[in-house]
């Protein structure tokens, strides 16, 4: 039978009052031990024994109360863990008391410090069992019922989430990635308490810009009033003020680095205040302002300015790694991981997020000496880079070599792949000594080493004729008078279609049999007896119209339904000399076609001659029927210059007369009238 979840489990227990037993959930509080787990205290600054002793018996108690609680069992230690108030605060007291890396390393006792990272260590796996919902097959709690367990109880909230990364980060990166990976998959409402618990770590970078007397856009919520003045700046304010100012802030920027380092995806909701032009505009601001502070400040204790000296460069420090998780998570990682069609909006953001911090000058210079921003927009641009090769490759090659021909191509060839085949670069990066540093203590002599195929070409090979019947590489033999050499001409296509007999001949010896049709079959003497009642009907002859007279009462003559048309074999088939006897039938017969052809043609524009002439008989007809007796042909007359008879020239002068009569033939009367009006020039 399976097990079921600590969440689903019941237990079965009799009660020492009653003597009955009674049933109740595996998760119960009366389930808890009575302990009571005592508050830390980190450890004393100086070597004094009263204080020396009283951090070890405090450090001692709870050390032996974790790692009793570590060795319950499953479902006590859940019980504990959830019912347990005094176990949560001394949790919480440990994570916000104990010493962070960048502290000073004060001369503290051998036992003091055995002691201190024992309990450091068993805080860690005290935590690191309460994010873990699953110890085994047997014991683990369900997901969603997990979820809504560290979070109703608040065993994790984002505080406690960012010092454990601030105190646990180093050393254990993998296993706190696993850690607060899983407490954010199980339940994912603290992303959105990390969104509101944002604009609170903005907050202060303000409280301490107002602190320190500076002015920056949303530097404070309320408006300034009138009569206040800003007297105290980081260069006239006490010390110790100046002290707090500088721990606070290198507190904070540690704290960040630490959880962005540990957890990158946390890095979208931090990008959604902003926090790239926050982050580089209170650097710009605060960061001159606290060293011109720190230097001209007189100390009488040199430890101290030391101390504020070097709190101030590790904020500084890790400002700028911060703002590069940021940029490297939210555009570059983005970049290389994506296809190209994909890379547009991520490089618009990196642009717009340096393109907003422009003005910025000495965060940008600061951050130009520790993460180079020429590398990142390559990366930027240049993602995913395709490896070149060939000719293109060579051509590369030599390019650099035009400029350092005392370069090998071995090495020119190394610093081609690792910048991304960009020859510029390469060749600056040389000149100015900026190579990595594996290319460094590379021979810059090295040749190039080509490497040999080892398949073949003719096997490796692909084309159009990939294992068809014209591939010479997997074929012996291929079929010549199916290869044509340069373009066929469409006249000796066509000709040569009509002038391919073979298969005229291949039909040949079928249609010889086709050659005589026979009325009567001829025998041979001396068969007769043989074949004697051969004109007679055969048995299967079907006689049944023998009787009627087809035909006898039709109109056409006897000859044409008796005569048979002699069989005519096609011109194609017939033998050479056949086709010659022949040419004066043939040409009979085509003559005669070709008048049939005229008379049937169905003419889409006819010939308008023959429209005149049948419209000219049509006219004749018609002054035929009214009595007119008109001879036009007295009109036409004679051939010119052989005179003209009478008729002739009556005629045409009736016909002069009378044009205007018909359509608009009495343009001459028209004309001379206007020029009798003198419209026009005679």
């Amino acid at each position: 039978m399976p097990a079921l979840p600590l969440d689903e489990l019941q237990l079965t227990e009799r009660d020492p009052e009653t003597g009955k037993l009674r049933t109740f959930p595996a998760l119960h509080p009366d389930i808890k031990a009575d302990r009571s787990f005592v508050l830390y205290k980190p450890p004393p600054a100086i070597r004094d024994p009263a204080l020396v002793e009283e951090f070890l018996e405090r450090a001692k108690f709870i050390a032996d109360d974790l790692n009793w609680l570590l060795a319950l069992p499953h479902d006590k230690f859940w019980c504990q863990v959830i019912f347990d108030e005094t176990l949560q605060k001394c949790l919480d007291s440990y994570l916000r008391s104990a010493p962070r890396k960048f502290d000073a390393l004060w001369d503290c006792h051998p036992e003091v410090n055995e002691l201190q990272k024992c309990l450091h260590r068993s805080v860690f796996l005290t935590f690191l069992r309460m994010s873990t919902h699953k110890e085994s097959k047997d014991h683990f709690i369900t997901p969603s019922v997990f979820g809504k367990i560290i979070y109703n109880n608040f065993l994790f909230d984002i505080p406690k989430i960012l010092d454990l990364c601030v105190l646990f980060g180093k050393g254990n990166g993998l296993l706190l990635q696993k850690m607060i990976g899983n407490i954010f998959t199980q339940q994912p409402s603290y992303f959105s308490d990390l969104d509101e618990t944002l604009p609170t770590v903005l907050q202060v970078f303000n409280n301490i810009l107002h602190k320190c007397g500076l002015q920056c856009e949303g530097a404070s919520a309320e408006p300034q009033k009138l009569e206040e003045k800003v007297s105290v700046t980081a260069g006239n304010m006490p010390v110790q003020e100046l002290k707090d100012i500088v721990l606070y802030l290198c507190d904070t920027c540690t704290t960040l680095w630490a959880f962005l380092d540990v957890f990158p995806l946390a890095c979208q909701t931090f990008q959604k205040h902003e926090f790239c032009y926050r982050l580089a505009s209170f650097y710009e601001l605060a960061i001159p302002e606290l060293e011109s502070a720190i230097k001209k400040r007189h100390y009488e204790d040199n430890s101290v300015f030391a101390d504020l000296w070097r709190r101030v460069s590790h904020s500084r420090k890790k400002m700028i790694e911060v703002f590069h998780i940021l940029i490297n998570q939210v555009c570059l990682q983005p970049i290389l991981e994506s296809s190209c069609e994909n890379i547009q909006p991520f490089i618009e953001e990196f642009l717009q997020i340096f393109t907003s911090v422009l003005q910025e000058r000495r965060f940008l210079r600061d951050y130009d000496e520790l993460f180079p921003v020429e590398d990142d927009c390559a990366g930027a641009v240049a993602a995913p880079v395709t490896r070149v090769s060939g000719v293109e490759l060579d051509s590369l090659i030599s390019q650099v070599k035009d400029l350092l021909p005392d370069l090998g191509e071995g090495f020119i060839l190394a610093c081609l792949e690792e910048y991304g085949y960009d020859t510029e670069q390469v060749i600056n990066n040389i000149l100015e000594d900026k190579l990595v540093p594996y290319l460094c203590k590379l021979d810059r002599r090295m040749q190039r080493q080509l490497k040999t195929d080892p398949t073949p070409l003719v096997s490796s090979r692909y084309n159009v004729f990939q294992n068809d019947e014209f591939d010479v590489f997997s074929r012996d033999a291929v079929d010549m008078s199916r290869i044509q050499k340069g373009k066929r001409r469409e006249k000796d296509t066509t000709r040569s279609l009509v002038n391919d007999k073979r298969l005229v001949r291949e039909q040949r010896q079928r249609y010889s049999q086709y050659s005589v049709v026979l009325q009567e079959l001829p025998l041979q003497p001396g068969a007769a007896q043989d074949c004697e009642g051969y004109e007679d009907y055969e048995d299967e002859y079907d006689d049944t119209y023998d009787g009627n007279q087809v035909g006898a009462n039709d109109a056409d003559s006897d000859d044409e339904l008796i005569s048979r048309r002699p069989f005519t074999i096609p011109q194609v088939l017939r033998p050479k000399g056949q086709e010659e006897g022949q040419e004066t039938e043939e040409e009979d017969e085509e003559e005669e076609e070709e008048a049939e052809k005229e008379r049937t043609k169905d003419h889409f524009v006819q010939d308008p001659a023959v429209l005149r002439e049948r419209a000219e008989a049509r006219r004749q007809a018609f002054l035929a029927r009214k009595g007119h007796k008109h001879d036009s042909s007295a009109v036409v007359g004679n051939a010119k210059g052989h005179g003209q008879n009478r008729e002739t020239v009556q005629e045409r002068r009736k016909k002069e007369a009378n044009k205007s009569t018909r359509a608009n033939h009495n343009r001459r009367a028209m004309a001379d009238r206007k020029r009798s009006k003198g419209m026009i020039p005679s």
